[in-house]
């Protein structure tokens, strides 16, 4: 993408939504006004012509909860004091009718999480109280706990009424949640309101209600907690339904549409990807269900005027779409008062998607391999994003999954499953992935995945290998390389000659496990070594830096099944040596290791540079194939990516194609198929190119 505005498609048919059963299943836009209590005066139409101009077809608009910006008749709500501004008293009642008569719908942002001093006097119950006694006051605002009768009566009926007097096609619940931490990330506690204390004494009477994460019994109010989230969705979700059948429910995964906030924070470490990661994992687990990200475009919460950079906006927008989300924008205030420069480039994308949306109907990762996003540690992410730096320089495809998802992986869809420094799994998970190796597919396991007891889960026998040591403390880990050379092409001198490399050593970070195998390595499914392990020496003055001898110690393992399957076990963590220390070679191996063991097919055929990202989807209309152009990516914030010049690629391809088209240069490409697979040359790429590939 340019500077300029993307042009449309002239002529372009409007999609078949006829098999459709929910709005939602068709492509959309939103943009959120988040709206204070001075803005219910606010100019609807003069909104609804900044919505439009953006390319957004919904509006989610704040209606109630905190502040009804209607003339609600519930005592539960406080009706806002602004409302006398209009001539109707009603903003909800005039911003409906202004947006149905173009055609717009409108989604109701309602906030449940916190009431006003007058409510929470006469009601302390509904109140969120701390382990040492004391409200949660925000603001002036009191939190509520969702155990309270405000969450589980008051709630329904605020949504009842709600509906009853306005055509809402939908409901976003914002904070719905136990407010352990409030808005200035002040860790408050485990809620000790009464109806906290009868509910976890009935759901575990053998504990006592924690304080914090600190006390032993926190991982059982965890998921004492989240039933009482899950139960509270489900039970709005079929009351949503019952009373309007047509309106949806976003919310997290538990809901008709996955909501995903796509935001910035002073102080937290940027991985540049993270939007395109969520997305991916929500499409993967559920591809029937649409995911929206709402892209907040100021830089974090305390800071709601400060506005996000341009590039990075743009950057929530592009991700959302290549990964077949639906495309979202938050302001503060209304679109005449908030100062945002951003919205002008990330409204280019929406209105891209806009205009292209037949292409993006129904768009899902068609990539063979999954790369498991671990929900952990600090080292266990930095090992997910060295995979997926590894995976995208070398242009194999990979779909992000969740780790609460593996037991629904499906062979089908993937011939690959890497686990980046999962722990121990859960039984399905174990299951699930045996017949995926059962089944002929491939494993690829770092650092603590599927490590149980010294045994390794996906072993069906239990035996092949073995836990010896664990090596995970700063000085233990100090001056013990691994020799990943054997499976790295060319001498280190001559990268396009034949034949390995000699002796590359790469330092063990984080943790190493010490491995032993039993049986023949290759027959009968014995596993084989290699990458092999160097021991500790000094290190200090360079007059003693010798020593580093061959322990005998795998870095890799593997085993082949009968069936054909294979698991590659990776004693240490890889992704994090080439996260932290960039080492390339790293990278190299990790993608050689992924095409030997899963199959050549996983690495496309192309000339793009190693910045080029593939991103292969499948839409109700054929193949839509983006190249996201990741050289724009620096520490802490995106800048103009460097445009790329014309290159090769070949994509896999079930049949011989009516037409292909680049949809952001705007133009048919020529192209040429043979053997399942098409044949072009892509235009110069900007920001990003979508290949549309229709039959």
């Amino acid at each position: 993408m340019t500077a300029h505005d993307l042009r449309s498609a002239p002529g372009a048919a409007e999609p078949d939504n006829s098999a459709l059963k929910h709005w939602w299943d068709s492509p959309f836009r939103t943009f959120q006004t988040n709206l204070r209590e001075i803005d219910a005066g606010m100019d609807v139409q003069a909104a609804l012509d900044a919505i439009q101009g953006y390319g957004a077809d919904t509006w989610l608009l704040s209606v109630g909860g905190i502040i009804a910006n209607h003339p609600s008749r519930l005592a539960s709500q406080t009706v806002n004091p602004h409302l006398a501004q209009r001539p109707s008293g009603d903003l909800i009642g005039d911003a409906t009718r202004a947006a149905h008569d173009r055609g717009i719908r409108v989604l109701a942002r309602m906030d449940f999480s916190k009431i006003d001093a007058p409510r929470a006097e006469r009601h302390p119950e509904w109140c969120f109280v701390s382990p040492r006694g004391e409200p949660q006051i925000y603001n002036g605002y009191r939190s509520v706990c969702p155990s309270g009768d405000y969450y589980q009566r008051e709630m329904f009926e605020i949504v009842a009424e709600v509906l009853e007097k306005y055509p809402i096609s939908g409901f976003f619940f914002n904070w719905m949640s136990f407010n352990e931490v409030d808005y200035s990330r002040q860790y408050r506690g485990v809620c000790h309101c009464e109806a906290c204390l009868r509910g976890f004494a009935h759901f575990a009477p053998e504990l006592s209600l924690p304080h914090g994460p600190e006390d032993a019994g926190y991982a059982r109010w965890k998921e004492f907690s989240d039933g009482v989230l899950s139960d509270l969705h489900h039970r709005m979700q079929a009351h949503v339904r019952h009373l309007a059948p047509d309106a949806a429910l976003i919310q997290g995964d538990r809901a008709d549409i996955t909501f995903h906030e796509a935001n910035n924070a002073v102080g937290r470490d940027l991985w540049h990807q993270g939007t395109a990661d969520a997305v991916d994992a929500a499409r993967s687990e559920n591809p029937a269900r649409p995911v929206f990200v709402n892209a907040v475009a100021f830089v974090d919460m305390p800071y709601r005027w400060a506005g996000e950079d341009p590039r990075h906006l743009e950057q929530y927008a592009v991700q959302s779409i290549a990964h077949g989300a639906q495309p979202s924008t938050y302001i503060m205030g209304t679109p005449a008062h908030s100062p945002f420069p951003a919205l002008e480039r990330s409204g280019r994308i929406t209105r891209f998607h806009r205009d292209h949306q037949q292409d993006y109907a129904g768009l899902v990762s068609i990539a063979r391999t999954a790369l498991v996003r671990p929900a952990g540690t600090a080292r266990s992410r930095a090992e997910f994003e060295g995979w997926h730096s590894a995976l995208s320089e070398a242009h194999i495809p990979a779909a992000t999954f969740h780790a609460s998802a593996l037991a629904t992986l499906d062979r089908a869809r993937f011939d690959l499953v890497i686990l980046p420094d999962l722990g121990a799994l859960p039984d399905p998970a174990v299951r699930t992935l045996r017949r995926f190796v059962a089944d002929g597919g491939a494993v690829i396991a770092t650092g603590s995945s599927a490590w149980s007891g010294g045994v390794h889960q996906v072993d069906p026998d239990g035996d092949r290998v073995t836990l010896k040591a664990v090596f995970d403390t700063e000085e233990s880990l100090r001056s013990l390389h691994l020799d990943i050379g054997a499976s790295l092409p060319g001498p280190a001198t001559d990268t396009t000659a034949a034949g390995p490399r000699g002796p590359v050593h790469v330092p063990a970070l984080g943790e190493f496990r010490v491995l032993g195998t039993s049986g023949a390595p290759g027959a009968d499914g014995g596993p084989t070594t290699d990458w092999p392990v160097l021991g500790r020496a000094l290190y200090g003055p360079p007059e003693k830096c010798y020593g580093n001898e061959d322990t005998g110690h795998p870095g890799r393992v593997s085993w082949q099944e009968p069936t054909g399957g294979t698991v590659t076990v990776l004693p240490w963590l890889p992704g994090q040596a080439l996260r932290e220390l960039g080492l390339s070679a790293v990278g190299e191996a990790l993608s050689e290791l992924v095409t030997s063991t899963g199959g050549s097919h996983l690495r496309w055929d192309t000339t793009l540079p190693p910045h080029l990202r593939i991103v292969p989807g499948r839409s109700a209309r054929g193949l839509l194939v983006h190249l996201l152009n990741r050289s724009g990516e620096r520490p802490q914030r995106f800048v103009d990516p460097i445009p790329t010049a014309p290159a090769e690629i070949e994509i896999p391809c079930p049949a011989e194609p009516r037409e292909v088209h680049a949809l952001v240069a705007d133009h048919a490409l020529e192209w040429s198929w043979s053997a399942g697979t098409v044949h072009l040359r892509t235009p110069q790429i900007d920001v990003f190119e979508a290949i549309a590939i229709r039959f």
